[in-house]
């Protein structure tokens, strides 16, 4: 699982929590049952907002939910999971940028992909993910070649891009990627009125995405000699961080003109839980508006740019970090320096893609993910917390 909106459960409360594990379990499903139980591997928590935003146009109908058996990340407990062309969706995009992603790593020959069997298994792999994904986007009426071709005009852009290319232009493929599939929930949803604010909304967060993979991979990539955006264009973290500003409030205006039956999950994950991977990528730490001395909690429009009152702990408890699907390190992997010329220390050994695919699983069946004081990330190996230790999570929401 890979993404930059994890949110901790905390913040969530139980209600809203539900709705999330529904939509990462019906995605989940969606895999597997149009794909095989292998598809499950690409599953990840910014596709399923695709999902979340079908059903928060077309509301909570109950032909959009059922119930799933038992599972083992679940405790082995029986859940209401989303389903239907909400979730199918997801499942398309998540299959077409996953087998985009394992054909970067190839391309970089990083891990066991660098071994010239495993890259031909893996292209096999990434080619019937791409088919895959192609087939179910066609049965709901999604073309995903405009995925297809974002992912190849990638390249392209990288290979040109140098000092003083504009940062926008290397992002311009991932945001026409996530616009589309945000765009298509509309449609999905019979809103098509919200197709344009929502397309809007999802430019600015492939752009978000792109932009904070880019951040969080920098050392890690200059460590390694990797292609990073930030450094290959010469971007300052300052202009890095105004960009990601612009496009949260962004964000926020165009969820503004989108008409939701029940919009409360959809604004928490690409409101408030962007915002704290902002501060997450950047190494800030926000400030609970309801903890401010002397300041009551902000009041007035959800979706203005007041205060953030889900800030607080930083837990995650349902992932190990990474990439996420939308963009980032790109066909050329990441890289450049220190972040601000601070030296910073030389990172650990990152595991492959199917080498952490793994470890992944392993900390889903053995709960590390949750109850350990510490583990190694999957894919990064930087040292974790479990997301049930030490969360200080502000529990007042305004909006």
């Amino acid at each position: 699982m890979f993404g930059i909106v994890r949110p901790c459960s905390h913040r969530l409360g139980e209600g809203l929590r539900t709705q999330w594990m529904a939509h990462l379990c019906g995605l989940c499903l969606a895999l597997r049952g149009d794909h095989g139980q292998f598809a499950r591997v690409v599953t990840n928590y910014d596709g399923l907002l695709v999902s979340v935003l079908t059903e928060a146009q077309a509301g909570q109908a109950t032909d959009l939910r059922r119930t799933a058996g038992p599972c083992l990340l679940r405790g082995m407990r029986t859940a209401s999971v989303a389903r239907g062309e909400g979730a199918r969706l997801a499942a398309a995009v998540s299959l077409v940028l996953a087998s985009a992603k394992v054909r970067d790593h190839m391309a970089d020959g990083d891990g066991l992909l660098g071994r010239k069997p495993v890259a031909l298994a893996a292209r096999r792999v990434a080619t019937n993910w791409g088919r895959a994904g192609a087939r179910t986007g066609s049965d709901i009426g999604f073309d995903t070649a405009v995925l297809v071709d974002a992912v190849d005009r990638q390249v392209g852009i990288e290979a040109l891009a140098g000092p003083g290319t504009p940062l926008l232009t290397v992002t311009e493929p991932t945001e026409t990627a996530t616009a589309a599939a945000f765009a298509y929930t509309a449609v999905l949803a019979g809103r098509p009125d919200n197709a344009a604010p929502l397309a809007e909304a999802g430019r600015l967060f492939g752009r978000l995405a792109h932009l904070l993979d880019a951040v969080e991979d920098r050392a890690a990539d200059a460590a390694h000699g990797a292609w990073n955006p930030l450094t290959a264009t010469g971007t300052s973290p300052a202009e890095a961080r105004r960009l990601a500003e612009d496009a949260l409030h962004g964000i926020r205006l165009a969820l503004r003109e989108a008409h939701f039956v029940d919009g409360g999950l959809a604004h928490l994950l690409l409101v408030h839980e962007l915002r704290r991977s902002v501060h997450r990528a950047f190494g800030t730490v926000p400030v609970c508006s309801a903890h401010q001395p002397g300041g009551p909690p902000q009041q007035g429009d959800p979706y203005g740019g007041g205060g953030h009152p889900y800030a607080g702990g930083d837990g995650n408890p349902f992932a190990g970090g990474g990439g996420n699907p939308f963009g980032g390190g790109g066909a050329h992997g990441g890289g450049g320096g220190g972040f601000g010329g601070v030296p910073s220390p030389q990172p650990p050994q990152r595991r492959g893609f199917w080498a952490g695919c793994g470890m992944f699983w392993l900390l889903c069946c053995t709960c590390r993910l949750c109850c350990a004081k510490e583990y190694e990330g999957p894919w990064s190996r930087k040292k974790r917390e479990g997301c049930c230790r030490d969360c200080d999570c502000c529990e007042a929401c305004d909006c």
